[in-house]
Formats: structure tokens, C-alpha cells, sequence
């Protein structure tokens, strides 16, 4: 039986992964989906672009990291809290392989990444807070933003940049499937006025990281 975690423990432990997410050490358990995939030449305007969207792409991770450690710290379910993790560990090879795809694409990181790190993490506490309904529903919307926000990236990545585009169509099959967990494990739908308002909030991630 697993000995009883104290809770400053278990904050230590959360910041611990917190320095290790926003310090670029990530490291994937599964293999890049671009491996295989060889490098195209981009024009200096499509790496640019190509650079942008994957460093949106990689805030988002951040962000869901964040979520995912928020609403495990404060969940009291011991189910959800392993279905947490299981999808924050995906996350994490999300994680590694946009970081991966930036160093290639010889581009930085977003600077905005450790306060929109503490605005998901404090978001996700509060719903763990709220019960296994709006929780998992929280994640259950999250995910279908997040779903959406990959479909239009992958609409807008340079025809030739193939090896981005092979990263993201794997991130998007994960996160459809982090929803569908949600939901299944008694998550709420959200109703569309929830969803808008997320979908304006995540609007603001997505337009500064693409340029700071």
C-alpha cells in the first residue's frame, strides 16, 4: 500500500516538475512522430511561421501540464488523480517533441510560458476543487479548444514543413482521446457559453505567444 503523501510533500513535488516543465528538460517516453519524417527546405517566411505555430503549440502543453499538476494537487479522487496522470504524461512527450521541433526550426520558446503556467496551474486547482463532474469536464473542454486550435494550425502549416505536421496530427489524436477519458469517467459537457468564454481566454494565449 502506498504510504500516505503529506501535503507539503506533494507541493514540493509539484514544483519540482513545475522548474522541470518551464526549464525545457522534458523528456518524451514515446518516440517523435516526425522521426521518420524527412526534413523538407523552408524559405526563411515559412520556418518563421512554421516557428510561430509550434511555439503556440508548445505554450499550450505548458499549459496543460499545469492544469493537469493543478487539479491533481487538489482532487480527492484517487481515480481521477491516476487518469491525471496517465494524460499528463502524454502531455509531457508533447511537450518534448514542440521543444524538439523549435530547436530545429532555430526558434525560442514564449517568454509569456511561466505566467500562463501559473494561471493554468491555479485555474486547474480551483477545479479539482469543484468535484469529479466539473473537473473532468473542465479537461473535457479543455481538450476540445485544444483539438480545434491544432485542426487550424495544421491548416495553416507550410505545405512542406511535413515533420511539424506529424507532430501535431499525433498530439491531436491524444488530445481528442484525453476528452473522450473525460467525458466517459463522468465528466460534464460543458454548456457553449463556457466554451465561448474558454475559447476567448485561450485566444489570448494563442496571439501573444504566436509573437513574444
Amino acid at each position: 500500500m502506498k504510504k500516505h503523501e503529506h501535503p507539503v510533500d506533494r507541493l514540493i513535488g509539484h514544483v519540482d516538475r513545475a522548474l522541470r516543465v518551464l526549464s525545457g528538460v522534458s523528456r518524451a517516453e514515446r518516440a517523435n512522430p516526425a522521426r521518420s519524417t524527412p526534413e523538407t527546405e523552408l524559405t526563411e517566411s515559412q520556418r518563421t511561421e512554421a516557428g510561430r505555430l509550434m511555439r503556440v503549440n508548445h505554450c499550450g502543453e505548458i499549459c496543460a501540464q499545469a492544469l493537469y499538476m493543478g487539479q491533481g494537487l487538489t482532487s480527492r479522487d484517487r481515480r481521477v488523480k491516476e487518469s491525471m496522470e496517465h494524460a499528463a504524461r502524454e502531455e509531457i512527450d508533447h511537450l518534448a517533441w514542440c521543444e524538439e521541433r523549435l530547436e530545429e526550426l532555430d526558434t525560442h520558446t514564449s517568454y509569456l510560458n511561466p505566467a500562463f503556467y501559473a494561471l493554468s496551474f491555479t485555474g486547474g486547482a480551483i477545479s479539482g476543487l469543484m468535484g469529479n463532474r466539473i473537473n473532468l469536464g473542465f479537461v473535457a473542454a479543455t481538450e476540445e479548444q485544444v483539438v480545434t486550435h491544432l485542426e487550424e494550425h495544421l491548416a495553416c502549416l507550410p505545405a512542406e514543413d511535413h515533420r511539424s505536421r506529424e507532430i501535431l496530427s499525433q498530439m491531436k489524436r491524444d488530445e481528442d482521446q484525453h476528452r473522450t477519458t473525460a467525458l466517459e469517467h463522468g465528466g460534464t459537457d460543458f454548456p457553449r457559453p463556457i466554451k465561448s468564454l474558454m475559447t476567448t481566454l485561450s485566444k489570448v494565449m494563442t496571439r501573444t505567444t504566436y509573437w513574444v
